[in-house]
C-alpha cells in the first residue's frame, strides 16, 4: 500500500510518523489538533496545549472513513472507530466501548478544486483503516460489517438472524437484506434481537408487546431470549425513507429531528456510563435549547388513497413508495400541512419505545402500518419539556394535554428543515441533513415477537 508515503500533509511529516497534519473539531471548528498516524497508533494533540497529547491504539480500531463536511464550505470530516477496553461503573472488569473521533479538514480553499480536502481526508481514513487491518489483533469488524454480512450471505443456511446489540446492528441487517438481489425473499428470514446496546428500543417494544410488565437489564434480555425459544413470527413494518440526495434506506424503529436526535448524537460522547449517557446528554442540551425552523406534512392514517397522482419513476422496484411523489412535487393535497414554524423536535415512530426506558408511542404495534408522528413546537419550557420526557417513562406524556406536543398518526410523511445546520437520525443513525420524505410499509419484514 502506498497510501501513507503518498499523503504526508502540507505541513510536513513528523519523525517516524506515517502522516501528520492539522484538523480542526468537528462539531464548532475551532480546537486545532495535530494528527500523527504511526503503523500502531493515532495521535492527537491539542494545538494550544502542545504538552498534552493523546495516543490511540490501533489494535482498538474498527476502522476509518471520510466524507464531505456539512458546513457550507470546501471541509471533509475524518470519522474513526475506536473500541477500547475501559472500566465501566458497576461492571465486573474493562469492557469494550465505542469511542467515534470526528476531525474537520478545511486546509485547502481552491475555488477550482472543491474536492481536495475530502480527497486528502480519504487518504486519511484509508491509511488508518490499512494500519488498524493490518495489526494482528484485529477483529475484522467494522461499520456496516453487518450490512456487507447479510448482503452477500448464504440466507438457506440460517432459519433466522438474531442479533445481541442495539438497534443500530439491526438497522445495519436490515437495509443489508433489502440491498440483496433476492430482496423479497430475504427480508421475510425472521428477525430477532437481544439487547446488547444501550437504547435497545426495539427489545423493549417486544417485550412490551407481550403486555408484560415493563423490565430493563437482564430481566429485558431474559426477556428476549424466552420469546425467542418460544419462536413466534409476527409481521414487522418497514419504512422506505428517501433522502434529498436520492438515497433510499429501510427503518424498523424512528426518524428523529431536533433535540431526540441530537441528544443521541451527542451522547456517544459519553457511551463510558452506559445508558446513563442518555440521561447526562438530555439535561446538556436543555441548558442549551435549541430551536429549528422548517415545514412538516403528512397524510393521514384516515386517508384511503392507494397511491399518489404522480409516483417515483426509478429503477429502484423494492417496495414501491407508491403514496409519495419526488421532493421537488408538492405533495399531494389530501396531506395535511403543518406551516412553516418553529421545532424543538420532530419524532416519527415506528414502534412503542424510544429507548428501553421511554414508552415514545403507547399504542403502536410492531404491523400497526402507521407512522406515530410526535413534533413540540417552540416555546416549551425547559422544565415542561422535561416533565414530559420523564412521563414517557410511563407512557403518560399523551395526558398532559401539553399545548407545544401534537401527536397524529400518519401513513406517510415529507419534513423539510429550514435551518442550516441540524442533526437527523434514522434508528439513532445519523443520516445526511435535508429534506426527506418516508412511507411505511406494512408487515414487509417478520420478527421474532410475542
Amino acid at each position: 500500500m502506498d497510501e501513507p508515503d503518498a499523503a504526508h500533509q502540507r505541513n510536513g511529516p513528523t519523525a517516524g510518523a506515517l502522516m501528520h497534519g492539522l484538523f480542526t473539531d468537528a462539531d464548532t471548528g475551532r480546537l486545532t489538533h495535530a494528527l500523527t498516524l504511526s503503523d500502531s497508533c493515532l495521535t492527537v494533540q491539542n494545538i494550544s496545549s502542545p504538552s498534552s497529547s493523546e495516543h490511540l491504539d490501533l489494535r482498538d480500531c474498527l476502522g476509518s472513513r471520510a466524507h464531505r463536511s456539512e458546513r457550507e464550505d470546501q471541509s471533509a470530516d475524518l470519522c474513526v472507530y475506536f473500541y477500547p477496553c475501559r472500566h465501566r461503573w458497576m461492571a465486573s472488569g474493562p469492557v469494550r466501548q465505542r469511542d467515534e473521533r470526528r476531525f474537520r479538514l478545511a486546509l485547502s480553499t481552491d475555488d477550482n478544486d472543491e474536492d481536495a480536502n475530502l480527497r486528502e481526508a480519504e487518504r486519511w481514513a484509508r491509511a488508518i483503516s490499512h494500519n488498524s487491518a493490518s495489526r494482528p489483533e484485529h477483529t475484522h469488524e467494522r461499520q456496516n460489517h453487518a450490512r456487507d454480512l447479510v448482503r452477500s450471505a448464504d440466507l438457506t443456511q440460517w432459519d433466522a438472524l438474531v442479533i445481541l446489540s442495539g438497534d443500530g446492528l439491526l438497522f445495519e441487517v436490515v437495509n443489508g437484506l433489502m440491498d440483496r438481489p433476492d430482496w423479497e425473499k430475504a427480508i421475510q428470514t425472521p428477525l430477532g434481537i437481544l439487547p446488547g446496546g444501550s437504547g435497545n428500543a426495539l427489545a423493549a417494544s417486544v417485550h412490551h408487546y407481550t403486555r408484560a410488565s415493563p423490565v430493563w437489564g437482564e430481566d429485558l434480555l431474559t426477556s428476549c431470549g424466552f420469546l425467542l425459544c418460544k419462536g413466534l413470527i409476527s409481521k414487522l413494518d418497514l419504512i422506505s425513507i428517501r433522502l434529498s440526495s436520492g438515497a433510499r434506506l429501510f427503518s424498523f424503529l424512528s426518524l428523529a429531528w431536533g433535540f431526540v436526535a441530537d441528544v443521541d448524537i451527542e451522547s456517544e460522547q459519553f457511551r463510558q456510563i452506559g445508558a446513563l449517557r442518555f440521561l447526562l446528554s438530555t439535561l446538556l442540551r436543555l441548558a442549551y435549547l435549541r430551536i429549528y425552523q422548517g415545514k412538516l406534512a403528512f397524510l393521514p392514517a384516515e386517508s384511503q388513497r392507494e397511491s399518489a397522482s404522480a409516483g417515483f419513476s426509478t429503477a429502484d422496484s423494492r417496495l414501491p413508495d407508491h403514496l409519495l411523489v419526488p421532493l421537488e412535487q408538492p405533495v399531494p393535497q389530501d396531506w395535511t400541512l403543518v406551516e412553516e414554524r418553529e421545532f424543538v423536535l420532530v419524532l416519527a415512530m415506528f414502534q412503542s419505545h424510544l429507548g428501553e426506558d421511554l414508552l415514545a408511542a403507547p399504542d403502536a404495534h410492531a404491523d400497526d402500518g402507521l407512522i406515530h408522528l410526535f413534533y413540540v413546537t417552540a416555546g416549551i419550557s425547559r422544565t415542561t419539556l422535561l416533565r414530559l420526557f420523564w412521563a414517557m417513562q410511563s407512557g403518560t406524556h399523551l395526558d398532559w394535554g401539553c399545548t407545544h406536543l401534537v401527536y397524529r398518526r400518519a401513513r406517510a410523511l415529507r419534513l423539510e428543515p429550514l435551518s442550516e445546520a441540524g442533526v437527523m437520525t434514522v434508528d439513532g443513525e445519523r443520516v445526511e441533513y435535508g429534506p426527506l420524505q418516508a412511507q411505511v410499509h406494512r408487515g414487509a419484514a417478520r420478527l421474532i415477537s410475542a
